[in-house]
């Protein structure tokens, strides 16, 4: 069968319902025919302009807060990367030939991100169905029972409309509770002697999956030796916040005594099986030892530590990695590997939200961080810190906490 070209914009421009593509900055950057027919609007008079300053609401419109609902919508989808189907919404739009005059309009909207290569949010797509004919139709017909309806329809779209603003006012308030709560657990930004170090947290822009990530830097006994680690507890909110202030402590105290990053794991381990809400954590722990120049590690479940070498070589320190926390029915010793390093490397210890990405192999986020390590590995850990949250993480924020701790040897 032979292969039939396709012209994508042909496709765009005859799609039956009204199309718009929106920036992250909510400026039209494409419509398509029906949208133009839909709104009365020319398309020159759409390109570029901002979706508010063209479509103004409605102050004569009896539920005059549907630009706020229409809003939100697009914010949650910048905020998530997830489509957002709104419920029905009448939104009058002024004539463009007459200053006043109002169109009422029953529009029924869904917005859904258009991610680049990167996973990045480029566009908001933003479809609406035009039910104003049909709604029109079923009033001007005289059939009473089907006005009824309408209304009721419309008015329970509002009520669930306004009891998920309130869910998620809900969730905003648990979600500052538990960041509070974190901040107060975690160490604060902290000199090791004259080593520097630099710690990150970013939670998610969104109101659940918050509170899971933790980071502790420690000192330790005999030389001149230090452990870092950090962590991520499955889950969200203040349960979360709660499972992660108790394993950081645990392996804080642990770290102490232990012969190794092993054996502080095995404990750990041990110690996770009596906790709610720990099953399936990961964490993991380095042992630095400035006198020898070693970093002994190892990993429950986590992904790899990176060692940035002084020539821009980067070492994703894999060797001793075993499954998550209170993942096994019998605790089994964990593996531990060192490696060498020469004064002036960096190491640097994250969890998945800097990484991971929705339908993206986990290998290109480790390709992306390896590379914007060795391309700014000249930089101090504070400023090092701050280029690989803004070059990694996506423009309106991740999805999933992200903690970070880059640490100079």
């Amino acid at each position: 069968m032979a292969r039939t070209s396709i012209d994508y914009e042909d496709v765009y421009q005859a799609l039956p319902g009204m199309v718009a593509l929106l920036t992250p900055d909510l400026v039209f950057a494409a419509v398509n025919e029906a949208y133009v027919r839909g709104t009365g609007r020319p398309r020159e008079s759409l390109i570029g302009r901002y979706v508010f300053d063209v479509f103004p609401e409605s102050v004569n419109a009896p539920d005059a807060k549907n630009s706020h609902h229409l809003r939100a919508s697009l914010l949650r989808v910048l905020a998530t990367g997830e489509r957002d189907t709104m419920p029905l919404q009448r939104y009058d739009i002024e004539s463009p030939e007459h200053s006043g005059d109002w169109q009422e309009h029953y529009w029924s909207p869904v917005n859904c991100p258009v991610l680049g290569p990167d996973g990045r949010i480029r566009l908001i797509l933003h479809r609406v169905e035009e039910v104003t004919e049909f709604v029109r139709a079923r009033s001007l017909g005289g059939d009473t029972a089907g006005r009824v309806l309408e209304a009721e329809l419309y008015t329970r779209a509002r009520e669930l409309q306004e009891l998920n603003t309130r869910l998620r006012e809900a969730h905003a308030r648990e979600r500052e509770v538990a960041l509070v709560l974190q901040k107060a657990m975690l160490p604060a930004t902290r000199q090791m002697g004259h080593r520097r170090a630099a710690v990150r947290y970013r939670p998610a822009v969104g109101a659940l999956n918050v509170c899971g990530d933790w980071y502790d830097l420690v000192d330790l006994v005999g030389g001149h030796r230090i452990g870092v680690s950090v962590g991520d507890v499955v889950g969200h909110g203040l349960e979360a916040a709660g499972v992660m202030g108790q394993l950081r402590s645990a392996l804080s105290a642990t770290s102490r005594v232990a012969d190794g990053p092993g054996q502080a794991l095995n404990v750990l381990g041990r110690y996770a099986n009596v906790v709610d809400g720990a099953e399936s954590a990961t964490v993991v722990t380095t042992f630095i030892d400035f006198d020898r120049h070693v970093i002994t590690y190892s990993s429950a479940g986590h992904p790899p530590p990176v060692l940035l070498h002084r020539d821009g070589r980067v070492e994703f320190l894999d060797r001793a990695t075993d499954p998550p926390l209170d993942a096994r029915p019998e605790p089994r010793p964990r593996p531990e590997a060192s490696v060498a390093f020469s004064p002036g490397a960096t190491l640097v210890l994250y969890t998945d939200g800097l990484i991971e990405r929705r339908r993206e192999d986990i290998d290109v986020g480790l390709r992306r961080l390896a590379d914007s390590l060795s391309h700014h590995r000249e930089l101090d850990p504070e400023p090092l810190a701050d280029t690989v949250l803004r070059e990694l993480l996506p423009p309106g924020g991740a999805t999933d906490d992200t903690a970070l701790v880059v640490v100079r040897l």
